[in-house]
C-alpha cells in the first residue's frame, strides 16, 4: 500500500496516461502452414474474444480470470525480464534488446537466440478480415479518418540481426497496411490512444519459459504489429515449452485485462522498478472478488454494467484522500437545510452596488465569443426545430388565452412578436442563454384580474398596465443593485423539485386538457351501431317551411332559389336554416384520429429518443436519429395525418402584421388615460409582479445551473434579472406581454443539447460531457417565432394533436431524474425491487416515504391555489416552500436532510461514501 501510494501520489500534476488498446497475440500453426501470431482477443476496457468460427468477434463482455493464472502472472514477472522506458524505435530493434537482456541474465542460452528472434518476428494475422455475408448496418458505414495516422516510424535495420530474419521481415518495413488504415475501429479510441501487445505461445526448443515486460520510452509504431494503427507502449511476451498453451493463453488474458484495469493501467505507465508493478498486481488481488466453481458457469459472458463505478474510489485510497471533497461538502454537513448553493460563486454577497452584475458581466465576457461557434454542430439543428415548435405552440396557445382575458387588447400576434423581441434580446445578452423565455399561468391571472379591475374602475387598462411593468421593472433593477438573487441559494432541492414538478404535471394535465375540449368539439357518437348505418342522417332545413326556398330576410336580393339539401354547415346556418337529424352533433373521425396523433407523437418521442442505446444501426445513425427525435415525430405523425386526410384542426398563425385590437397602436402612451394617482398607485399591484417574475426566474435558472449538468461558462443570475427587467419595460411600453424563464421548455432546450463522449470503449456507455452551451439555438428559435407570421402556409399543415403530443413529452422527459419521482416510486416497490438509492442506505424507509408524503401535500396545495382564483399569490407560497423546508428541520434529523434534501448529484454521493467506507478500513 505504502509503495502504491508513493507510485500514484507523485505528479499529481501530469497528465493522466493515455487510454490503452491492448491486443492479444497467440503462436499458432494457420492452415496447417508454418507458425504465425493471430490476434485472439482485444481489450479497451471489456474484453473482445474472436469466436471459435473466426469470422467475428464476439460482445465485450467482462473478462473473468482464473485466480491461479493471476499469481502466475505474477510469478511471471518476478522472473521474467523487465526493461521500462527502453528506448528503440522498431520491433527487430525491441527484439533483438529484449533477447540480449535475457542472454546477459543468464535466462537465454546464446544458440536459441536466432530461433527466439525468427520466432517473435513472425508475421502478424489480425482479426480484419469480414464474412462476405453482411448486414445492412455494416453497409455503408463510414471508415475512420487516417487523417488521425501518425506516419510511421523509419525501420532500422540493425547490422546485427539475424540474417535468418531479413528475408521474412519485408512486412515491417512496410508503410502501414490498408486494412490498419480503414479499420474502423479507430472510431473507439481517443485521439491519443496508445498500445500494449501481448504475444503468448509454445515451441518446441525451448525448455523453460521466455518472459519479457517492456515499456517503450516514447510510444512507437512497430509496423503491423497491432491490429489498429496506434503507437505501441507496452509489450509482454510469454514463450514456453510445448504441453502448456492454455496456461499460457490465461496468462496472457490476465496481463491484458491488468492493463485495461484503471489502477494498474497508471502504475504501469509510472513504475520505476520490477516491485511496482508486482505491486499493482498484489493491489489487483486485493480488489478480486472469487466466485465459487460449482455455483456459475464460466462459460457464461458477463454484461458490461450500464454504469460503471469509479476507479478514484481505489486510487483515493492510496492518496489519501485529501483532494475528493465533491462540491464542497461533505454529505453529513448540516449547513442551512441540507446543501443548497451555499458554495456556488455566482451567490455569493459582494455587499457593494452592482456588484453581483459586475462579477457576471466579467464571468460571462470571455465566453461571448465561443458563445456562438461553439454551436456549430448538427445537434443544434435538432434543438431549433423541437424548441421553436414548441415556443410556437406556447405562443399560440398563450396568446388566444390572453385574447380572450383581455378582451384581443393583447392577442396571439402580440404574444408573438413579444416572445420573438423578448427571447432573442435575452438569448443574445443574458448571463444563462440556454433559458427560454414564455409567458407563465400566474401572469395570465394576472392580466385577466388587471383587465377586470381597469374595466369595472374605467382605467385605461393599457396605460394603467404600463406603469405596473415599469414599477416592477424599477424594483426588479433595485434587486439586481443590492445582489438580492444571493437569496437563491435559501432554495433547496426540496424547493426546486416541488416547483419544477408542479410545472411539469401542469404541462402534463393541459396537454390532456387540450385534448379532452377536442374531444367535447367534435363528439363521438357512442350509441353507434353499424347495422344502424341507415337510421342515421344530418339535413339542412329552413327553419320555417313557409318561407319555400328563400330564407325571410334574403328572398328580395336572390333571383335563384336556394337547394337546401345541397347546403354546407356553415352555408345552412349563415341562410339561417337549421340542421335537422339524430347525426348532425357527431364527427367521431376526428376525435379518434387526434388521440392517435396525439398519443404516436409522445410515444413515438420517448422511443426515438432512447433510440441511441439500442442494438439497431450504427453509432452515428443512432444519435443522429435520438437528436432529431422529436422532429422525426412530428413529420411522421403530419404525413400520416395528410396520408389518412381527416380534417384535424390545424396550427394557425396569424397572417397579418398588426395588432389584434384595432383601438391600440404599437406604443402605449405613458399619461392622458387614467388619474395622476394611477401612476403611483401602480407600485402595490407591481410588487406582485415582482415577487412573481424573480420567483419564476431565479428558480428556473437555479434548475438551470444545476452541478449535474455539468455546465462550464458559469451562471449569470444578477445579469439575467437585469435582462427581465429590461425587457419588461420595452414590452410595457409596447403592450406586449410580460416574459420569465420557462421552467419545462429550458430543461428540454438542455435535454437537446446534451454533449457525450464520441469514444467509448465497446460494451462501455457513453459518458455525459455537459451541455453545448451557446446563444445561437435560442436566438434562432425566437427569430423564426417572429417570422412565422409569414410561414402561416406552411405552419397550416401541422396538427395541433401532434404539438399537444410534444407538450405531453416535455412534461413527461422534464420529470426524468426528479428525486421527488424516484421517491414516489418507491411507495409502489416491494423492498427487494428498490433500487440502490444513497438515500436508502442511511434513512429509515418511514422517514424517507414521510419526506415524500410531505412534499406530496405542499404540492397538491400548490395546484388547489393554481386553479381558483387566488392564484395570483402562487409565486408568494411557492416563497412558503423554503419556509416549509425550514421547519423540516424540527421534524428530521440533519443526518436524514443532509441526504433527501441535497443538490448534490447521486454518483457524486456514492462516490463519497466509498470513500468513507475506505476511510474506516484503514
Amino acid at each position: 500500500a505504502e509503495r502504491i501510494r508513493f507510485i500514484l501520489g507523485e505528479e499529481d500534476d501530469s497528465p493522466a496516461p493515455p487510454q490503452l488498446f491492448t491486443e492479444l497475440d497467440e503462436l499458432l500453426a494457420v492452415d496447417g502452414q508454418e507458425m504465425e501470431w493471430k490476434e485472439t482477443a482485444r481489450w479497451i476496457k471489456f474484453e473482445e474474444k474472436v469466436e471459435q468460427g473466426g469470422e467475428r468477434w464476439s460482445k465485450p463482455h467482462v473478462a473473468t480470470l482464473s485466480l491461479h493464472s493471476l499469481f502466475e502472472l505474477r510469478t511471471c514477472i518476478e522472473k521474467g525480464s523487465i526493461m521500462l522506458d527502453m528506448e528503440a524505435s522498431s520491433l527487430p530493434q525491441v527484439v533483438e534488446m529484449i533477447v540480449d537482456n535475457q542472454i546477459e541474465t543468464g535466462l537465454l542460452k546464446s544458440e536459441l537466440k536466432d530461433k527466439v528472434t525468427y520466432t517473435l518476428l513472425r508475421k502478424h494475422r489480425h482479426q480484419t478480415k469480414k464474412s462476405n455475408l453482411r448486414s445492412l448496418a455494416d453497409i455503408g458505414k463510414t471508415v475512420s479518418s487516417a487523417s488521425r495516422i501518425k506516419q510511421p516510424v523509419r525501420v532500422l535495420n540493425s547490422p546485427h540481426q539475424p540474417p535468418l530474419c531479413k528475408e521474412r521481415l519485408n512486412f515491417l518495413f512496410l508503410p502501414l497496411s490498408l486494412m490498419q488504415l480503414k479499420n474502423k475501429f479507430m472510431k473507439k479510441l481517443p485521439r491519443d490512444a496508445e498500445a500494449s501487445n501481448v504475444l503468448v505461445g509454445e515451441v518446441d526448443f525451448l525448455e523453460s519459459p521466455f518472459i519479457a515486460f517492456v515499456r517503450l520510452q516514447q510510444a512507437v509504431m512497430l509496423g503491423a504489429l497491432t491490429e489498429v494503427p496506434v503507437p505501441t507502449r507496452f509489450l509482454f511476451i510469454l514463450l514456453g515449452p510445448k504441453g502448456k498453451a492454455k496456461s499460457y493463453h490465461e496468462i496472457g488474458r490476465a496481463i491484458a485485462t491488468l492493463m485495461s484495469d484503471e489502477v494498474f493501467h497508471d502504475i504501469a505507465y509510472k513504475a520505476k522498478d520490477r516491485q511496482d508493478l508486482i505491486a499493482g498486481i498484489d493491489e489487483f488481488l486485493d480488489e478480486v472478488i472469487v466466485l465459487p466453481p460449482g455455483e456459475w458457469d464460466p462459460a457464461i459472458r458477463i454484461e458490461p454494467p450500464k454504469s460503471l463505478p469509479s476507479s478514484d474510489k481505489r486510487k483515493n485510497m492510496y492518496s489519501g484522500g485529501e483532494n475528493l471533497q465533491m462540491n464542497g461538502d461533505t454529505p453529513h454537513d448540516g449547513g442551512h437545510g441540507g446543501g443548497g448553493h451555499g458554495d456556488c460563486e455566482e451567490l455569493q454577497r459582494t455587499g457593494r452596488f452592482c456588484g453581483g452584475l459586475i462579477k457576471d458581466i466579467k464571468r460571462k465576457a470571455p465566453f461571448f465569443a465561443s458563445d456562438f461557434y461553439d454551436a456549430l454542430n448538427i445537434q443544434a439543428l435538432s434543438a431549433v426545430l423541437f424548441i421553436y415548435l414548441a415556443t410556437v405552440t406556447n405562443a399560440i396557445t398563450f396568446g388566444g388565452l390572453l385574447g380572450d382575458a383581455t378582451e384581443n387588447m393583447q392577442g396571439v400576434l402580440e404574444s408573438f412578436l413579444g416572445t420573438a423581441v423578448t427571447g432573442a434580446i435575452f438569448c443574445l445578452f443574458a448571463g444563462q442563454p440556454l433559458i427560454i423565455l414564455s409567458s407563465t399561468g400566474p401572469v395570465l391571472v394576472f392580466e385577466r384580474l388587471l383587465f377586470n379591475f381597469s374595466k369595472d374602475n374605467d382605467f385605461d387598462y393599457l396605460e394603467f398596465r404600463l406603469w405596473i411593468g415599469l414599477w416592477s421593472a424599477f424594483q426588479c433593477l433595485i434587486l439586481v443593485a443590492t445582489d438580492a438573487s444571493f437569496l437563491v441559494k435559501y432554495f433547496t432541492r426540496f424547493t426546486e423539485e416541488g416547483f419544477s414538478s408542479l410545472i411539469s404535471f401542469i404541462f402534463i394535465y393541459d396537454a390532456f386538457k387540450k385534448m379532452i375540449k377536442l374531444a367535447d368539439h367534435y363528439p363521438i357518437n357512442s350509441e353507434f351501431k353499424v347495422d344502424y348505418i341507415t337510421h342515421y342522417s344530418c339535413a339542412c332545413e329552413p327553419l320555417d317551411p313557409g318561407w319555400g326556398a328563400l330564407g325571410p330576410e334574403r328572398s328580395a336580393g336572390y333571383n335563384t332559389t336556394i337547394d337546401w339539401s345541397s347546403l354546407t354547415t356553415k352555408e345552412c346556418l349563415k341562410y339561417g336554416g337549421q340542421l335537422v337529424g339524430n347525426n348532425c352533433s357527431y364527427v367521431p373521425d376526428i376525435t379518434l384520429m387526434s388521440f392517435i396523433l396525439f398519443f404516436g407523437t409522445y410515444t413515438c418521442s420517448m422511443a426515438l429518443k432512447k433510440f441511441k442505446t439500442s442494438r439497431y444501426f450504427p453509432t452515428t445513425a443512432r444519435k443522429l436519429i435520438s437528436d432529431f427525435a422529436i422532429i422525426l415525430s412530428i413529420l411522421i405523425f403530419c404525413g400520416i395525418d395528410a396520408l389518412v386526410g381527416v380534417d384535424t384542426p390545424k396550427l394557425i398563425v396569424p397572417s397579418e402584421f398588426k395588432p389584434t385590437s384595432p383601438e391600440r397602436g404599437w406604443f402605449i402612451p405613458p399619461f392622458g388615460g387614467n388619474p395622476w394617482w394611477v401612476y403611483l398607485a401602480a407600485a402595490i399591484p407591481a410588487l406582485l409582479v415582482t415577487i412573481l417574475i424573480f420567483m419564476d426566474q431565479q428558480i428556473t435558472a437555479v434548475i438551470v445551473n444545476r452541478k449535474e449538468h455539468k455546465l462550464k461558462k458559469g451562471a449569470g443570475y444578477h445579469l439575467d434579472l437585469f435582462w427581465v427587467a429590461i425587457l419588461m419595460i420595452i414590452c410595457s411600453f409596447m403592450g406586449l406581454p410580460w416574459y420569465v424563464a420557462a421552467t419545462v421548455i429550458s430543461i428540454a432546450h438542455i435535454d437537446s443539447l446534451k454533449m457525450e463522449t464520441e469514444t467509448s470503449a465497446p460494451g462501455e456507455q457513453p459518458k455525459f460531457l455537459g451541455v453545448r452551451e451557446q446563444r445561437v439555438t435560442g436566438f434562432i428559435v425566437f427569430i423564426l417565432t417572429g417570422v412565422s407570421v409569414f410561414m402561416a402556409p406552411i405552419l397550416k399543415f401541422i396538427p395541433m394533436p401532434v404539438l399537444y403530443g410534444v407538450f405531453l413529452y416535455m412534461g413527461v422527459a422534464s420529470l426524468n431524474g426528479v428525486q421527488f419521482m424516484d421517491r414516489l416510486k418507491l411507495l409502489l416497490m416491494p423492498l427487494k425491487h428498490q433500487p440502490d438509492f444513497i438515500y436508502l442506505r442511511h434513512v429509515p424507509l418511514r422517514r424517507v416515504h414521510l419526506f415524500t408524503f410531505l412534499q406530496v401535500v405542499c404540492l397538491a396545495l400548490l395546484w388547489i391555489l393554481k386553479s381558483t382564483v387566488a392564484a395570483i399569490i402562487f409565486p408568494v407560497m411557492i416563497l412558503a416552500l423554503v419556509a416549509v423546508r425550514k421547519a423540516m428541520d424540527y421534524l428530521f434529523s440533519q443526518h436524514d436532510l443532509s441526504f433527501l434534501d441535497d443538490v448534490i448529484p447521486e454518483k457524486d454521493k456514492k462516490k463519497k461514501e466509498d470513500e468513507k467506507k475506505k476511510k474506516k478500513k484503514k
